[in-house]
């Protein structure tokens, strides 16, 4: 008996969390969990930015990201500063640390993607980062 595909939820699903275990194997040496690696990437794309930033851009939640943010501190891969345009906000800011774990991980983290899309020619992965970038833009409130 043929079944019908599942839904493109439930494919998206299925992925991500194919994702986040590739992710954990692949980070497991470093000592960082992927919610905290995800944190170093946006940091090292962004520059310095607030926690609450932070925490949206490595979607979790700003409780999580303040018990994330002690524990990357203490490993000496962030620090938090006083915002000088706003003195009662902290700005987070990867240390020489940070980037050096990104770096070292990049590889492994690299060829995680690559076994994801190795099937398909580069055209192919264009147009699925475009279709996911327009699929999630359509999800956003106001849309």
């Amino acid at each position: 008996m043929d079944h019908p595909p599942p839904s493109l939820l439930y494919a998206v699903k299925r992925l991500e969390l194919a994702v986040r275990a590739g992710l954990d194997d692949a980070l497991r040496a470093s000592g960082v969990t992927t919610p905290q690696y995800t944190a170093l990437t946006v940091l090292e794309r962004s520059g310095a930015v607030s926690a609450a930033r932070l925490a949206r851009d490595s979607f979790v939640t700003p409780q999580s990201m303040a018990d994330m943010l002690r524990t990357l501190e203490e490993r000496g891969l962030i620090r938090r500063e006083t915002n000088p345009r706003n003195r009662r906000e902290s700005l987070v800011h990867l240390t020489d640390a940070g980037q050096h774990l990104l770096e070292e991980f990049a590889a492994p983290v690299a060829n995680l993607e690559n076994r994801m899309i190795r099937s398909l020619a580069a055209r192919e992965v264009a147009r699925v980062q475009a279709s996911l970038y327009e699929m999630w833009q359509a999800l956003l409130p106001g849309h």
